[in-house]
């Protein structure tokens, strides 16, 4: 003999369904948020280099001493105060070693701002190993953030870099 439900029963087991299925794919796109952060970030092995200490890249190019003869710069070349939100030109030289695929990311120090990524070109007809592009750092609810930005580049020797920190004030309306 056949046992049917009633619809009254059937009815109930319909928002668990639902319910079920819904934390299902909730937890299959957290999931591929968090993979999809770690494949895009750069968790690849750095050799990081210490940044020299008490630079301002508010007054000028910050640099940093790799191996023998080797050198890491950054500049952020802008007219006044380094503000969130506002395009700012990035640039990164490398000599002393052969550098490609370089890049900037701004990280929030003591708190979490997401990382803002970029990728920096080479400078065409000039001098090997100049690279350039535009960033931008996000704002904050704090009135002075330090943000730190980590340069890094693909050498035959492997990923190198070197971290920059950097206080910035928000801008007021």
């Amino acid at each position: 003999m056949h046992s049917r439900q009633s619809p009254a029963s059937r009815g109930a087991r319909r928002p668990r369904l639902r319910l079920l299925i819904t934390v299902t794919v909730v937890t299959l796109l957290i999931a591929l948020w968090y993979l999809l952060r770690y494949e895009l970030g750069d968790h690849q092995e750095t050799t990081w280099y210490p940044a020299a200490p008490g630079c301002d890249l508010h007054l000028g190019p910050c640099g940093v001493g790799l191996e023998e003869d080797e050198r890491l710069t950054l500049a952020i070349p802008v007219a006044g105060d380094i503000r969130p939100l506002e395009s700012l030109p990035l640039e990164v030289r490398v000599d002393g070693v052969e550098a490609q695929n370089v890049r900037v990311v701004f990280e929030g120090v003591g708190m979490d701002m997401g990382e803002h990524r970029f990728h920096l070109d080479a400078v065409q007809g000039g001098e090997p190993g100049r690279f350039q592009g535009m960033g931008q750092l996000g704002i904050c609810t704090r009135e002075r953030m330090t943000w730190r930005a980590r340069v890094s580049f693909d050498a035959p020797r492997g990923r190198l870099g070197s971290t920059f920190d950097l206080d910035v004030e928000r801008s007021l309306p």
